[in-house]
C-alpha cells in the first residue's frame, strides 16, 4: 500500500497527533504504528520538542564532530542513518516535512498550532477541557470521556478505530 504509484511521487499526508502534556500523544503513537505497518505503510514520525533536546551521546566520534564545529553530522551504518543539523531558528514544521520522503504517512507529536489536520488526546482526568474544541481541521478526538464536538470520539485504547479513520480520512483521498 503504497501511496507513490507508478513511481510518481504524491504529497505525503500528514497528521499532527495534539493535546496537552501527559495527555498520552506518545501512547496513541505508539498504538498505531504497528497497526499502520500491518497494513503495509512506511510511516514517518516528527516529534516536537519545545524544550531542546541532545540526541548524541557525549564522547563518541559525532559528538565530537559536533561539539568541535560541524553544522551537518551524519552517521550512517548498514540499519541506521542520522543527520544532526545545526540551525539558526527553529525550522517550520512545513521545513521539516519538505526533508521527509520515501513514506506513505506523517505522524507528527506537537505542533498543535499547525494547519494540519489534527487528532487530540483528551484525558479529562488531567486537563480541564480540549485543545481544539473549535478548529476545523480536527479530525478526531481520542479521550477517556465522549466530548461532543462533532467529530468521531474514540477511546484512548482503539488504535484499530484511529487506524482506520486515517485509512478513511487521510490516506484514501492521497490515493485518488
Amino acid at each position: 500500500m503504497s501511496l507513490r504509484k507508478g513511481g510518481n511521487c504524491v504529497t505525503i499526508p500528514v497528521v499532527a497527533i495534539v493535546g496537552q502534556s501527559g495527555s498520552g500523544k506518545t501512547t496513541l503513537i505508539c498504538g498505531v504504528l504497528p497497526i499502520l505497518k500491518a497494513h503495509g505503510y512506511r510511516v514517518a514520525t516528527i516529534k516536537h520538542d519545545v524544550h531542546g533536546f541532545e540526541l548524541d551521546t557525549p564522547g563518541k566520534d559525532t559528538w565530537k564532530h559536533a561539539h568541535a564545529g560541524a553544522d551537518i553530522v551524519v552517521i550512517s551504518s548498514r540499519e541506521k542513518f542520522a543527520l544532526l543539523e545545526r540551525v539558526v531558528e527553529e525550522l517550520t514544521l512545513d521545513q521539516v516535512i519538505a526533508r521527509i520522503t520515501n513514506v506513505d504517512l506523517i505522524l507528527v507529536e506537537g505542533y498543535k498550532h499547525n494547519d494540519k489536520p489534527k487528532i487530540e488526546v483528551f484525558r479529562a482526568s488531567v486537563h480541564a477541557a480540549p485543545l481544539c474544541s473549535f478548529q476545523q481541521d480536527l479530525l478526531a478526538i481520542v479521550s477517556d470521556v465522549m466530548p461532543t464536538l462533532g467529530v468521531p470520539v474514540f477511546s484512548l485504547d482503539d488504535y484499530e478505530g484511529v487506524v482506520s479513520l486515517l485509512e478513511e480520512k487521510i490516506v484514501k483521498l492521497e490515493e485518488k
